[in-house]
């Protein structure tokens, strides 16, 4: 069987193909897939803005910037946002900070042009070109954005190291502003020259530095947005359009076999109901609508007790025969979760324990423990009762 030979990571591009190749087999082998660093991408690339023209941009107080110091040394990095001013470059030094600029294409013609390369691409996708400025050894730490991205080097060297290692650590910092990566391997390293072009898809973890002078790069970065970011927006709309008579409907239900029960054919009526509810699986679906319908209508939060219940206090109340009463406020539903296994929603909030008790907590609204609960049950009403949808209250006496 003959080897499919493997694709290069480095190709050579020209004024008639910035990619090395046509849209058409780049799209097709990299976008979305691997890396690619293109050489001579613009020939002859010429900076279409000056570096005190983009630091007058930064100063401007509807334009988007960052200015980032490193100190070596003790690694420690400090962010300041714009707008910013002329006494902030003042003290930045020669060496070791960076200056980002979001948006350059809409301030600025001549950058916007750019874009005209990456006519390809449906122009939805293309979201903005951020200009960053480099003193030497300026950048922003090893990092993954989550959308493509395409670095023009436009003045100067910047050296880039990237990982296409699967298996790569993404894990954060949590001791700096910026999103870092807290470890990081190269597997790849070069030094861009002005009109080399770095393509990234999304996912890849890469650190770019400022190598031996002044270094300006482009990023023209795609719009990628979240499927938390869809859904939401998408909820919106139909919130919007959606009539109001057009309501969560039953009418096939049958005598409830389990009181407070989510089940099956309640999760069937909300595929039917909602537009967007076929494609989740059960356990999302019902989680969700768990939440939501124990809180619906009700935007009371019952108070909490004025001193935690500890497990000791709960012993005692346990030992002296207390009686526990839901809070008025508190609606409940559950929804079982394996074998003898249950999710109680309250109020908005989903706690673990037994179907057993699940279905007891929804059936009564008070109700004793008995001298012997188990570890679970313990757990459940000392949680329930310190998160105020409990009440104690000993033998014999009425509220």
């Amino acid at each position: 069987m003959t080897k499919t030979p493997s694709l290069p990571i480095e190709v050579r591009g020209s004024a008639r193909q910035p990619l090395g190749m046509t849209p058409a087999a780049f799209l097709r082998d990299y976008w979305q897939k691997r890396p690619l660093l293109v050489r001579n991408a613009f020939p002859g690339f010429v900076t279409p803005i000056e570096p005190n023209d983009l630091a007058g941009l930064a100063c401007e107080e509807s334009a988007l910037s960052r200015l980032i110091k490193h100190d070596e040394r003790r690694d420690r990095w400090v962010v300041k946002t714009g707008p910013l001013t002329e006494d902030d470059f003042a003290h930045t030094g020669d060496a070791n900070w960076t200056l980002l600029v979001q948006d350059v294409d809409k301030w600025d013609a001549d950058v916007a042009a750019l874009l005209e390369s990456f006519q390809f691409l449906p122009s939805w996708r293309l979201d903005d070109i951020m200009i960053s400025y480099a003193e030497p050894g300026g950048g922003v730490g090893a990092h993954v954005d989550q959308y493509d991205v395409f670095l023009i080097q436009g003045l100067g060297q910047r050296h880039w190291g990237i990982s296409d290692d699967p298996k790569a650590p993404t894990d954060f910092r949590d001791d700096v502003e910026l999103k870092q990566l807290k470890h990081f391997e190269p597997t790849h390293e070069w030094l861009l020259e002005p009109g080399d072009m770095l393509y990234l898809p999304p996912g890849v973890p890469h650190d770019g530095v400022a190598f031996g002078g002044p270094c300006m790069t482009f990023s023209v970065g795609m719009r990628a947005p979240s499927r938390a970011e869809l859904t939401g927006d998408l909820a919106d709309y139909l919130a919007e359009r959606l009539p109001d008579e057009l309501r969560y409907a039953d009418p096939d239900l049958k005598p409830v076999k389990h009181t407070g029960e989510i089940d099956k054919a309640s999760l069937g009526r909300l595929r039917s109901a909602l537009p967007f509810a076929a494609g989740l699986d059960d356990a999302t679906l019902q989680d969700w609508f768990g939440r939501f319908i124990t809180r619906y209508r009700t935007a009371q939060i019952p108070a909490l007790p004025d001193k935690p219940l500890t497990e000791a206090g709960l012993a005692k109340l346990i030992d002296g025969g207390a009686i526990w009463l839901r809070h008025p406020w508190a609606r409940m539903a559950w929804a079982a979760n394996g074998k003898d296994k249950a999710v109680l929603y309250v109020s908005g909030h989903a706690y673990p324990t037994t179907a057993a008790l699940a279905l007891r907590l929804c059936e009564q609204r008070e109700f004793g423990l008995g001298k012997k609960p188990t570890a679970a049950e313990r757990s459940l009403i000392l949680a329930l009762a310190n998160d105020g949808h409990l009440i104690a209250q000993k033998p014999g006496r009425r509220r």
